[in-house]
């Protein structure tokens, strides 16, 4: 993976609230390292070392990227998954709004739960 690219690409998606950067023994496309990107705990995704990233969605969202030619089905299968090549500066503002979408999915994954866990509290009631 180009670093001036991947920088440019980070320089936008690590500014945003909660998402980390983890790098990782590329085990998927041999020796090199993948950079994974998080929010809290959970994955929005990943970019391999010979330029491929993977992007998790919604099976609807990725099936519509998919069908108009935006990025690819992941490589392995997954089927919530999209594989993106990055080969040029170009690129990045395509990657940057594709991991948003995930972000995006992320963060309202957090909302839901963190409103489920409001609502059990509320919901206990303690007896002496």
């Amino acid at each position: 993976m180009n670093a001036e690219l991947l920088a440019k690409f980070e320089a936008e998606v690590l500014g945003w609230s909660s998402v980390e950067k983890e790098t990782r023994e590329d085990g998927i496309v041999g020796d090199g390292e993948a950079a994974i990107y998080r929010f809290g705990k959970r994955h929005i995704g990943h970019i391999h070392h010979d330029g491929v990233a993977d992007i998790e969605l919604t099976r609807e969202v990725r099936d519509g990227i998919v069908a108009s030619g935006r990025a690819e089905p992941h490589r392995g299968g997954f089927p919530k998954v999209v594989s993106f090549r990055i080969k040029t500066p170009e690129d990045i503002p395509e990657l940057v709004e594709l991991f948003r979408m995930g972000y995006e999915r992320a963060e309202a994954a957090a909302e839901r739960r963190a409103g489920h866990t409001n609502l059990r509290r509320e919901n206990i009631s303690w007896k002496k």
